[in-house]
């Protein structure tokens, strides 16, 4: 009966599970790290590496005391982390500078650059990854730090992205060649593609900006996929973590693509992984790009099929900012929702305020609010942003199934739908079909179930899932508050497509605002989200 650890790196801790192959998870613990933000600047977003492997560490015993094993019975440990989040190193591969984190988008005016470039130069790279190159991928934020580092440019012998990094650590890796890259990231935020040979050519990048002309030799390693060990626990890190050295380390993913793995992501599966922001994930067997979305990459999310990712920049975040101007928890605003109905507020919420991830890829965009009056309150806020996001959730899905990406089911997984369920109910009646939420927390499940193929537990990613798989409960649309939100819907799209694209030459929203008023004054009629 092997035992083995699934470690995630979310953007504020780390959790660690530790699961039995036959008796699912034993014992879990999270540990937290700060995020660097600066008011003078909101696109900055860092971490400190020495703060992740201390939280490690700490993680990893909490949990060994939580599930009452010893830590030389862990027989393989997998890693997955939140990205686009890169750090520079040097020969010796120490840090240089702290962790870019994945929303951190200093880095706008390179990916608009990066875009330029790849559309003058036909670059076939830029389809795979939606068509547009984001302030939230790798390229655009070493780049930026190339600019902004003039006096440590000398000492750069790599960039990795935090999966990489952390296992790269784990495994005692010294050496540039040898670091192991997994295809998840490196595809999805690098531009790099098998089937089209790699990294994009050095002649497209230096035409970019010369900078780039080492980005080949800082991105050497060794490329794999989940399914493949990257190499074995270190001694020093064995001894650090309370485990057994010489244990198997599979190639690393990004945290909510093994999510989608954990909540049971199959052929015809939509996960929402929602959370600080969303990432809305599919598999398919046959790739295809598909404009606005960040990246089509075989054996991404699934080390056998095509992963497609999506998402919203922010979700969790701006929930916790109106909690936060409101100066009342999240879950306090969050208990009054239950006795409201669809749309009663009358606000209609775009939720930029991190910029837009998916299908616009702008992230100079900010939030929007319509419909305000002077009886508003925090609460109404709360449920106009539970109801953007659901919104523009729709529309990413509307971009998917119109690229022949087929869904059948729609599975809410992430911190945020576990603890509230009248976000849930109304992205059932947003999507107007059933939305399954896993019946039990899934994070770092997905990265236990690599560590298990790893080891020789299962044969498949399917035979594991359906060992470990924590079951759903649903929620089912309301017929008549989908069909309200269907009216709501058209709005939001028409002020999405026109507010939203810098090409729009006319804004068509004159009858907005009247037929929101229209709208609140209908939603007396409608039942409220909890009896």
């Amino acid at each position: 009966m092997p035992i083995v650890a699934g470690i995630d790196f979310g953007t504020l801790s780390v959790r660690v599970s530790l699961v039995d192959h036959a008796r699912g998870r034993l014992g879990t613990a999270t540990e937290g790290y700060p995020l660097c933000r600066k008011k003078e600047d909101p696109d900055h977003a860092t971490q400190r590496h020495a703060d992740q492997l201390r939280a490690l560490e700490q993680a990893m015993r909490a949990a060994l005391a939580a599930a009452g094993i010893d830590g030389r019975d862990v027989a393989a440990l997998a890693v997955a982390t939140t990205g686009s989040t890169i750090i520079p190193v040097d020969e010796r591969l120490e840090p240089l500078d702290d962790y870019y984190l994945w929303c951190d988008h200093r880095a706008h005016r390179e990916a608009a650059e990066i875009t330029a470039a790849a559309r003058r130069l036909a670059l076939p790279a830029l389809a795979w990854s939606g068509g547009e190159y984001s302030s939230e991928m790798g390229f655009a934020k070493l780049l930026h730090w190339l600019r902004a580092n003039p006096g440590r440019r000398d000492r750069l012998a790599a960039v990795l992205e935090n999966c990489d990094m952390i296992v790269a650590t784990l495994i005692g890796c010294r050496d540039v060649a040898a670091l192991p890259r997994g295809v998840c990231a490196m595809g999805h935020k690098w531009l790099w593609s098998e089937q089209l040979g790699g990294l994009p050519p050095l002649e497209f990048l230096t035409a970019v900006d010369p900078l780039l002309a080492g980005a080949h030799r800082w991105l050497a390693g060794r490329y794999g996929r989940s399914d493949q060990v990257a190499g074995v626990l270190s001694p020093e890190w064995a001894a650090r973590l309370g485990l057994r050295a010489g244990i198997p380390i599979p190639f690393p993913a990004l945290d909510a693509h093994w999510d989608a793995i954990g909540a049971g992501i199959t052929e015809g599966d939509i996960v929402n992984v929602v959370g600080t922001s969303t990432c809305i994930m599919a598999v398919v067997p046959q790739p295809a790009p598909i404009a606005g979305v960040c990246g089509v990459v075989e054996g991404s999310i699934h080390p056998r099929l095509a992963g497609i990712e999506a998402g919203l920049s922010a979700a969790g975040d701006i929930f916790d900012a109106i909690a936060r101007r409101s100066g009342r928890p999240v879950a306090e605003l969050a208990r009054g929702l239950g006795a409201m109905r669809p749309g009663q507020t009358g606000l209609l919420r775009l939720v930029w305020d991190n910029g837009d991830r998916t299908v616009l890829a702008n992230p100079a965009l900010g939030g929007v609010t319509l419909g305000w009056n002077l009886t508003h309150g925090a609460e109404d806020e709360l449920l106009a942003a539970i109801e953007g996001t659901a919104l523009h959730t729709r529309i990413v899905l509307e971009r998917l199934a119109e690229h022949g990406v087929p869904i059948r089911r729609v599975i809410n997984s992430g911190g945020i739908p576990q603890r509230n369920a009248v976000l849930n109910q109304i992205y059932a009646d947003v999507f107007n079909m059933p939305v399954l939420v896993p019946a039990s927390e899934i994070t770092s499940l997905g990265s236990a179930l690599f560590a298990l193929l790893a080891v020789g537990a299962f044969g498949s990613v399917r035979e594991a899932q359906e060992a470990l798989g924590p079951g759903y409960r649903t929620v089912h649309p309301r017929p008549e508050a989908a069909a309200f939100y269907a009216r709501l819907f058209a709005l939001y799209r028409r002020l999405y497509f026109t507010l939203g694209d810098p090409a729009s030459a006319a804004l068509p929203i004159g009858g907005v605002l009247p037929e929101l008023r229209r709208l609140a004054g209908e939603a007396a009629a409608l039942p409220r989200f909890s009896p």
